[in-house]
C-alpha cells in the first residue's frame, strides 16, 4: 500500500507529520492492506493565517483494487484533529464499501476482516 501526502503551501510538510501520517494510516489500514493500493492524504489551511473555527481539512483517498476510489474528509480547528477526523471516516468508508461487496457476492451479510 503506497501513500502519498501533499500539503497547500500554508502548512509545512515536516518529515515528523509525514512519518505520524504514514504510521496511523498503515495502523489504521493494515487488515485490507491487501485491497488497497493507494492512500493519497491532502492537508489544506482553509483560512490560512485567520485564527479560529474549522482552521484545517484533511482529505484522503484510498484505491482500492479493482473497485472506484473511496474517500472521506473532515474539518477541525487543528491538523491533528482533521487528520483522525477523515481517518476514522476513510476507514468506516471502507468497512461499508467492502460489507456491501460481501453482501452482493454472496448474498447474505458476512464480515470482511
Amino acid at each position: 500500500m503506497q501513500i502519498q501526502i501533499n500539503s497547500d503551501h500554508h502548512i509545512t510538510g515536516t518529515p515528523e507529520l509525514a512519518g505520524h501520517v504514514q504510521a496511523l494510516v498503515r495502523d489504521t489500514l493494515e487488515r485490507y492492506s491487501d485491497r488497497i493500493t493507494r492512500v493519497e492524504v491532502h492537508l489544506n489551511d482553509l483560512n490560512s493565517g485567520v485564527k479560529g473555527g474549522l482552521d484545517k481539512r484533511c482529505m484522503m483517498e484510498a484505491r482500492l483494487g479493482g473497485l472506484g476510489p473511496v474517500a472521506a474528509n473532515h474539518e477541525a480547528e487543528n491538523l491533528d484533529l482533521a487528520i483522525n477526523g477523515a481517518m476514522e471516516k476513510l476507514e468506516r468508508a471502507i468497512e461499508h464499501k467492502l460489507g456491501k461487496l460481501a453482501v452482493s457476492a454472496t448474498g447474505k451479510r458476512s464480515v470482511n476482516q
